[in-house]
């Protein structure tokens, strides 16, 4: 199984960013899927998680109402849409592919991970 994400850079305060996450090697429509972050010196978080048919979600309250989670399960992608960015969004992006066909919160629920991309966002 392999999960390439993309989409991360540098951007201003307020601006946003798109990230991309594909899956090969596994039914991606059988699976739910998360994004989580690590900042510098911080354990990784949870930041959004979806459900295999994409109806059930779940955002952190740190980023609940500026970023969206959503899947194409016939293109076997996964974005996270990141939008009003703050300085303390910056972290490494991770996604990844769950167990189940549910989005937990619990990182222990992933079994697969991919290899994450930066977002970097300046004050």
């Amino acid at each position: 199984v392999q999960l390439q994400a993309s989409g991360g850079g540098l951007v201003q305060a307020g601006g946003s960013l798109r990230l991309s996450c594909a899956v090969s090697g596994r039914t991606f429509s059988d699976y739910g899927m998360g994004w989580f972050r690590q900042a510098p010196g911080k354990e990784r978080e949870v930041v959004a998680t979806i459900s295999r048919s994409g109806r059930n979600t779940f955002y952190a309250d740190s980023v609940k109402g500026r970023f969206t989670i959503s899947r194409d399960n016939a293109k076997n992608t996964l974005w996270l849409q990141m939008n009003s960015l703050e300085p303390e969004d910056t972290a490494v992006y991770s996604c990844a592919l769950s167990r189940t066909q549910w989005g937990p919160k619990l990182e222990s629920e992933y079994t697969h991970w991919g290899q994450g991309t930066q977002v970097t966002v300046s004050s």
